[in-house]
């Protein structure tokens, strides 16, 4: 049985905005990063902003997706933030390094201040 995941896509001031809810796991993760890889399209040219606001969960094939996304988006010279994340959320990505290489605001509104401005 697939769990729950929801993403919403939006753009902002020339930022590619997903917004991720419920959890990302095993039943999931290959479904939604090929609807995100089909959504972003080539990465040539590309802000990219992971909001995770409303995610509970994330299992490491889905950080493995998030750090693919990454890799393509800095070869082509380009950008991507994550933000809001939960504690949880958080830890995990802490736990992992991903918050290393990706850089990681509070809010939406201040990684596309720093994207845009930066």
């Amino acid at each position: 049985m697939e769990t729950l995941i929801d993403v919403n896509k939006k753009e902002q001031n020339w930022v590619i905005i997903f917004t991720f809810s419920w959890e990302l796991d095993e039943t999931n993760a290959d479904k939604t990063f090929a609807s995100i890889y089909e959504e972003i399209g080539d990465f040539t040219g590309k802000k990219l902003i992971f909001n995770f606001s409303w995610l509970k969960y994330m299992n490491s094939k889905s950080i493995g997706y998030i750090a693919d996304v990454f890799s393509n988006i800095e070869e082509n010279e380009w950008i991507m933030h994550i933000t809001n994340c939960s504690d949880g959320v958080k830890d995990i990505l802490e736990l992992v390094g991903i918050t290393t290489i990706i850089p990681m605001n509070e809010t939406e509104e201040e990684a596309i201040n720093t994207i845009n401005n930066g």
